[in-house]
């Protein structure tokens, strides 16, 4: 996936840019990300992502988001595996999931073997920092303070039970922590710790993307949900410090599935089959040793024209994950089913009965999961 195009992985360098933070990722300064995405230069700045907002979503439900419709997003493109423990991390860091390792909701253990998990970090047998080796773009400014340049502050508002967390660790480290719980008080904290001279504030709200796994964005309950977050966004951009540079965007969409095909009842898919990690929109396959090429061709037949199987190899070759670091090629699966449609792969042997039953999911390739939402404004 080409990077020269407006993608989420320059939101924060090009952000942190335009309040005077000077970083560089992926091999680019981040000048040349503020140039790309086009912000202008702001005292300060306030990021803010919707998590599970894409943009055919606004589009189609926009009635639910006066504010943000009448913002005139831009769309961006996210990245492969599209879904949080992947977007969030390339976020805080600029760049892609090869590099940072941050393959899908889930991988293979490299020491005991089972699901790590790349969020929650549940019995892992490596810590997050072991795992995702990249300094964040907060770290990069930390350790420019610690060598005696004077900087501004850079603050992150969420929920206190996010302190501390391996997803946190994993994407965020550097950065200092606000917590606050619902939605107005997020609100009312960034605007508070810009107020009192941080230069940049992150704000994440979660309950969009919540509500689309349970309920499914097509729902009631998905609208009612958007409605109330538009509301605090427009209070937002009327409460920031004038002249602030405001960003709203997204880690990625969603798709209400359909039809859902499981492992462990599907006895071609299972065979030669040790462990299936990922999403079920885009699955992580760990094979028995050589049996790669035959799960793959397995996988092709079961799940025709429903999905996109490929090798470890022809995945790498694709340039999707972005250059991939040697001592993660490993955690991606050895063959990879990437879903089309509204199709999604699941395994009950190891995946939650809850898990089983989202309506809402994402991490694979379709616009609706790829694109999502750039909202810029200086207020």
């Amino acid at each position: 996936m080409p990077v020269e195009h407006p993608h989420l992985r320059s939101v924060m360098p090009a952000a942190l840019d335009a309040v005077g933070l000077a970083t560089t990722s992926a091999g680019r300064t981040s000048a040349e990300d503020r140039s790309l995405l086009g912000l202008p230069a702001a005292p300060r700045v306030c990021v803010v992502l919707v998590d599970g907002l894409g943009v055919r979503m606004l589009a189609e439900r926009g009635g639910h988001a006066p504010f943000l419709r009448s913002a005139g997003a831009r769309t961006l493109t996210t990245t492969f595996p599209s879904t949080t423990a992947a977007a969030i991390t390339t976020l805080g860091t600029g760049e892609l999931p090869g590099r940072t390792g941050m393959l899908g909701y889930s991988v293979r253990d490299p020491g005991h073997g089972g699901v790590l998990n790349l969020i929650q970090w549940d019995g892992a047998s490596v810590t997050p920092r072991e795992w995702q080796r990249t300094d964040t773009l907060f770290e990069q400014l930390a350790g420019r303070r610690a060598a005696g340049e004077e900087l501004p502050e850079v603050v992150s508002v969420g929920p206190a039970r996010f302190v501390g967390s391996g997803l946190t660790e994993a994407a965020l480290r550097g950065v200092r922590n606000v917590s606050a719980e619902l939605l107005p008080e997020r609100v009312d904290a960034a605007v508070a710790q810009l107020r009192r001279g941080a230069a940049a504030v992150y704000l994440y709200w979660g309950d969009v993307d919540h509500t689309g796994h349970v309920h499914g964005w097509g729902s009631w309950q998905w609208g009612e949900e958007m409605e109330s977050t538009d509301r605090e966004l427009r209070r937002l951009e009327r409460s920031l410090p004038p002249g602030t540079l405001l960003v709203i965007t997204a880690d990625h969409g969603m798709v209400d599935v359909t039809d859902r095909v499981d492992v462990a009842t599907t006895p071609a898919l299972a065979a030669g089959v040790e462990l299936v990690a990922g999403e079920p929109r885009a699955c992580h396959v760990y094979t028995r040793p050589g049996a790669a090429p035959d799960v793959a061709r397995r996988w092709r037949e079961v799940l025709g024209e429903r999905a996109w199987v490929v090798d470890r190899e022809e995945l790498v070759a694709t340039g999707l994950l972005g250059p991939v670091a040697p001592e993660r090629a490993a955690a991606i699966g050895d063959v990879v089913a990437v879903m089309t449609g509204r199709h999604a792969v699941v395994d009950s042997r190891t995946q939650p009965a809850r898990s089983l039953a989202l309506v809402g999911m994402h991490g694979a390739l379709t616009p609706d999961e790829l694109e999502v939402p750039l909202v810029q404004a200086v207020v």
